[in-house]
């Protein structure tokens, strides 16, 4: 985006320059130390035009993180959640905005500057309202008014509200010579954990060659199913639009030399895709729809139900699912949507409900999700013919048929709605490209022949197992063999997970780098 299309509108120029003013007749009165607060922070918000950011480049590796504590499997609190509200994002906001309503009364403060925790609770937006028809001074579960909200307008700066730092420009990326980074979330021991991870925020949302095969299909699949694909129930308005423009504005920042973002005053914003050749006005499309047309991932929209303070799913864009769907599990308390699950209700259940009560917004995890399908199949709800194939072992399966599907994930609070955000991407890999990576064939086998029983019968492998576990072995043996592993190791969770050793340059050699 140049820097004549980063500048506002005539109209918001003239609140902010208001805003400003008023900011100026606040500021006169604040302590040396407050002063100085605002400095920093004033900016830290300001277009830093001088200074440019670095490059990504191909050979540019992933951030080396360390996995999130686990959270203890502890019991609900004796008054349940009603009274917990998530980590507040009120003090990223920009000082303007602040201003601007705290000159006008928008809301009380205590005297150390922190939102009454009451008054919270009593003007918390309602369950089912729209942000857009609320009064300026009804809360979001953020501690953020709906004034400030809309005081912010289209596409404010998510990175500063979010504390989670936009992607590095990626211009050496070529989309015809693309693949996903090659996930392999084994484990062993093998049990029922969430197995999170810090999120890697340059690898949020990953394109591949398949780009737009993969965005056709999915606006197939929404032209057949309707709302077993996409669908959204009253209240989900902001977390809609919020995720919506934090996955636009991560393309534009990723991917420059494909997207962009541009504003005119009849208009307003326009998405250009240069990769299916268009352009997006986006106040013409629910956000949803929006990213339908653009990102090929799956959203899912938890909001905070303020009469129980419990999450539930309000909103989804799901081309990826299989045996379930949207029109299945919209509505739905986080627990109910989960208890297919084993062990979930025993050794889960307390501590995730207790995990989204706390996410903060600047700590975005992901995870891995694993299974063998035949095909390829990238949306199966319950009755689609393909099931047919996980209830018999067929005996002339070609092993060229098996593939691994990961279904890589991510989850991150909304700084404004407070919204938590799941969104996934399926990935297939043909099992037969384990034969040259390490460890794999090994770990892989172990899992299938000695994980606990209820698990693996909920991952449903076994249509592909008569075909799968002997040209596994026949690998783990052959790696052996050829020092690729230790002869008789013991089988664990590899260090290099989600991945395996020598993964970069494999990758690397497969775009051809």
């Amino acid at each position: 985006m140049s820097l004549e299309e980063m500048l506002p509108s005539t109209q918001s120029l003239i609140l902010v320059s208001i805003a400003i003013l008023l900011s100026g007749i606040s500021y006169l009165v604040q302590t040396k130390k407050q002063k100085r607060a605002i400095h920093e922070q004033l900016s830290s918000w300001l277009p830093n035009i001088s200074r440019g950011r670095r490059t990504s480049t191909s050979k540019t590796p992933p951030r080396s993180l360390t996995p999130e504590k686990k959270v203890p499997n502890n019991a609900p609190p004796p008054n349940g959640y009603k009274d917990i509200f998530p980590p507040s994002s009120r003090g990223n906001l920009p000082v303007w905005t602040r201003s601007w309503t705290s000159i006008f009364g928008a809301f009380k403060r205590s005297e150390n500057g922190d939102t009454n925790q009451e008054l919270l609770k009593k003007n918390v937006i309602p369950w089912e309202a729209d942000y857009r028809k609320c009064s300026s001074s009804t809360y979001t579960p953020m501690e953020i008014t709906i004034g400030e909200v809309k005081a912010l307008g289209d596409f404010p700066n998510y990175s500063k509200l979010s504390g989670v730092p936009l992607p590095e420009a990626y211009k050496e990326f070529e989309i015809e010579k693309a693949i996903s980074r090659p996930y392999r979330p084994f484990r062993w021991a093998y049990h029922q954990t969430m197995s999170l991870s810090q999120l890697e925020p340059e690898w949020w949302l990953e394109l591949e060659h398949t780009y737009v095969e993969r965005i056709a299909e999915r606006k197939g699949l929404f032209e057949k199913y309707g709302k077993m694909v996409l669908n959204y129930l009253p209240g989900s308005e902001l977390g809609c639009k919020e995720i919506m423009e934090n996955a636009l504005q991560f393309l534009c920042a990723r991917y420059p030399q494909y997207f962009s973002l541009t504003h005119s005053r009849s208009k307003g914003y326009i998405f250009r895709n240069g990769l299916l050749k268009n352009e997006t006005v986006i106040k013409d499309m629910h956000p949803l729809h929006v990213l339908l047309e653009n990102v090929p991932e799956d959203f899912a929209v938890m909001l905070r139900n303020p009469e129980d303070g419990m999450y539930y799913f309000r909103a989804g864009l799901l081309c990826s699912s299989l045996g379930w769907n949207v029109d299945t599990k919209l509505g739905m308390q986080l627990k109910e949507i989960h208890s297919p699950i084993p062990d979930y209700k025993a050794k889960m259940e307390f501590s995730m409900d207790r995990y989204f009560s706390r996410l903060p917004t600047d700590r975005p995890i992901q995870r891995g999700s694993w299974g063998l399908e035949i095909d390829t199949p990238l949306f199966m709800p319950p009755g689609d013919p393909h099931e047919k194939h996980r209830e018999v072992q067929h005996p002339d399966l070609p092993l060229s048929h098996i593939h691994l599907r990961v279904d890589w994930q991510t989850l991150r609070r909304l700084p404004l709605s407070g919204a938590i955000i799941f969104n996934f991407k399926a990935l297939f890999t043909p099992i037969e490209e384990f034969r040259n990576e390490p460890y794999i064939p090994a770990l892989v086998t172990k899992v299938l022949k000695d994980g606990k029983k209820s698990i693996m019968e909920y991952k449903n492998t076994w249509h592909v197992e008569h075909v799968a576990l002997p040209a596994l072995e026949k690998w783990a043996e052959e790696q052996e063999e050829k020092g690729m592993a230790e002869r008789d190791w013991e089988v664990r969770t590899l260090e290099e997970s989600p991945w395996f050793p020598g993964w970069k340059e494999k990758w690397h050699r497969q775009q051809g780098f």
